[in-house]
């Protein structure tokens, strides 16, 4: 599986809380075995689906999962659709079933307008175009705090065993 995150993308932000609960899981040892983390992918429309596509088709991983920060969001979200050129193109995946017993974690019909929603539209655009036997799930990850970040760690760790357990069937 690759796992990706992306770097700030504001002033006024230190960090990017995607990237960081992507991190806090790493030193938890609670990302699955075998997953390659990609962190960092610059916040720009040309050069994220080029990074992650270059990457996924690299390590041709059945499953990808890009995680990005949501600033307005209260719950981690599985985003359903990727938009663009007035096509909603939808990910394969079963997002009700990942979600079974998480917390503050949800299904969003919106990942916005933004390099997150252009990226997961990219991806899932490729996937359909090459026929790839490739999965991809895009997750919006709410800023963190002391009180929401180990439910998140614990939403996002299950999400990623479960999405790991379908890569291996698939691979």
């Amino acid at each position: 599986m690759l796992l990706t995150t992306f770097a700030p993308w504001r002033a006024h932000q230190p960090s990017n809380a995607a990237d960081d609960l992507v991190a806090y899981l790493q030193q938890q040892q609670q990302i699955p075995p075998g997953t390659t983390v990609l962190r960092h992918i610059p916040v720009s429309f040309e050069l994220a689906p080029i990074r992650v596509m270059a990457k996924l088709v690299e390590l041709r991983s059945p499953m990808v999962v890009c995680c990005g920060m949501a600033e307005g969001r209260s719950h981690l979200h599985l985003e359903r659709y990727g938009k663009g050129k007035d096509i909603a193109l939808e990910s394969s995946l079963p997002l009700a079933e990942l979600l079974v017993n998480t917390h503050l974690s949800g299904i969003s019909d919106d990942a916005g307008t933004y390099v997150c929603n252009h990226l997961y539209y990219r991806l899932l655009e490729a996937i359909a175009q090459h026929r790839w036997p490739v999965q991809a799930l895009f997750v919006h990850i709410p800023p963190l705090s002391p009180a929401t970040r180990p439910i998140f760690a614990h939403d996002l760790a299950l999400i990623l065993k479960r999405l790991a357990v379908l890569a291996s069937r698939s691979a």
